[in-house]
C-alpha cells in the first residue's frame, strides 16, 4: 500500500513559509520552512516520513520554479 501526502501553501512570510498538510485531504498538520536555508520543521515535532516526504517535494519544486508551491502531493 502506498502513501499520498496533500500540502497547501497557507502563509509566506519572509523568515517562514507554513504549509498545512496529512494524508490524503486531511491537513492536520503544520510544516515551516525557513526560505533561506531550506530547514523544515513541523509545528508537532514530529518531523515523520509524511514529513520529510512532503518536504522534499516542496524543496524540488522551488528549485526548479524559484517559488514556493501553493499545492504539493507526493505519491508512492
Amino acid at each position: 500500500m502506498g502513501m499520498m501526502v496533500a500540502a497547501r501553501r497557507i502563509d509566506a512570510a519572509v523568515d517562514e513559509v507554513r504549509y498545512e498538510f496529512g494524508f490524503e485531504d486531511r491537513f492536520d498538520r503544520i510544516l515551516r520552512i525557513d526560505p533561506n536555508t531550506l530547514a523544515a520543521t513541523v509545528e508537532d515535532g514530529d518531523f515523520n516520513s509524511a514529513a520529510s516526504a512532503i518536504t522534499a517535494k516542496i524543496v524540488r519544486v522551488w528549485r526548479s520554479s524559484g517559488e514556493f508551491p501553493a499545492r504539493v502531493l507526493f505519491a508512492s
